[in-house]
Order: structure tokens, then sequence, then C-alpha cells
């Protein structure tokens, strides 16, 4: 269980990724004090806790509701995160999530209190995107009992707790690292993404082919 754990922790860590997110919480609590910035990273990350807890209860649920059969949705999965680790890897970032020059974070600031930037855009869809979601959802459907659903919610959480640190560092890390920094980050989980979404084709191939593998 503590193999497993850690699989859905790393598939999480690099879907979610919060170091792709640190400039944008740094544009949108620019001028924040530190209780505030806390409370917009707090509530990110209790939306992606969310987020992640949901789908992992009624994602199998949902799956059935809409007539799709787990190892389809494994195979529409799988490519998704495939397609967007072949972009991490290329330093084009993840294509389903939206491009932070798009936001008019003046806006954002005037018209949305911290709550409401702190769940969108910044933990939905910046954080945890389709392509997260779309991961919690096939985990989900592979579970056969309560001690898997905890293994998926333990990963969401310690993945939550990782993202609040993570954006409490912003500025640090964004020193640290720079630009080409990040990027090499986002290159290295690219990779790593990459695997993970290899498994999850080949699960769903098991699934719809059980002859064929």
């Amino acid at each position: 269980m503590n193999t497993e754990i850690i699989k859905i922790i790393l598939a999480f860590m690099v879907l979610i990724n919060p170091f792709g997110a640190l400039t944008l919480f740094l544009d949108l609590t620019r001028g924040y004090t530190m209780a505030n910035r806390r409370k917009v990273a707090r509530i990110a990350c209790l939306t992606i806790f969310i987020t992640i807890s949901f789908f992992t209860i009624a994602g199998e649920s949902l799956l059935k509701a809409l007539g799709i059969s787990i190892g389809s949705f494994q195979m529409a999965g799988g490519i998704l995160v495939f397609l967007i680790a072949i972009n991490m890897m290329n330093g084009e970032g993840n294509p389903v999530k939206p491009d932070q020059d798009n936001f008019d974070l003046d806006h954002v600031q005037d018209t949305l209190p911290s709550t409401a930037s702190a769940v969108v855009p910044l933990a939905i869809p910046m954080m945890i995107g389709p392509g997260g979601i779309s991961t919690v959802i096939i985990y989900s459907s592979q579970i056969t009992g309560w001690l898997q659903m905890s293994a998926v919610i333990i990963a969401g959480l310690f993945i939550s707790i990782f993202c609040y640190l993570a954006l409490m560092a912003a500025g640090r890390i964004s020193r640290v690292l720079g630009d080409a920094g990040l990027n090499i980050m986002s290159r290295i989980m690219g990779m790593l993404l990459a695997a993970v979404a290899i498994e999850i084709i080949v699960n769903g191939l098991r699934t719809l082919f059980p002859d064929l593998l």
C-alpha cells in the first residue's frame, strides 16, 4: 500500500505541478499582507483536496451514469495525460491549463475577493485541471475497497499540503530557480508524467482487451 500511495502522489505531483502556478500566485497576491497570502494559499489547496476527494468517491459512479466504460476512460485519460507530458517536455507547458498571460489580473483583483481568486483561477484550472481530474477518476475506477480509497485521499492530502508549502515559499523558489530552473523542472516532471500516462494506457488496454495483454 505504501508503494501505491507513493505512485499516486507522484502522478498528482507532476500533473498538479504547483511550481507552474507560482508566478500566478505572486501576481494574484501582489500587495497582500502575509495573512491574506496564507488565506489564498490555504483556500486554493483546500479546493485541490476537496476536488480530489470528491472525484475519488464519485468518479466511478459518474462514469457509470454517463455510460462510459472504465477501459475507454483509461485510454482517453492516458492519451490526454501523455499529450500533456509531451508538451511539458517540449517546454510548452500544460496545454489544457490556461496561459497565465491571458489572465487580466488587475480585473481579477478588482472584482473578486481573495477567496474567489484562490478557487478560480488559481486552484481550478491552473493547479488541478482536466488532466488531474481525469487521473483521479482513473485511480478511483480501480478502487476495490475503502483501504484503496483511503490511499488516494491520503495522496490527495499530501499533495495539497505540498502545494501549500510551495505557494508560501513562492517568492524564494522563484528567486532561487528563476525561469530557467522552473523550465527544467517542468521538463523533468513531463518525463515522469509520460511514464504514468503509458501505465494508464496499458491498464486501459488490459481492461478493454483482457486476452490481448
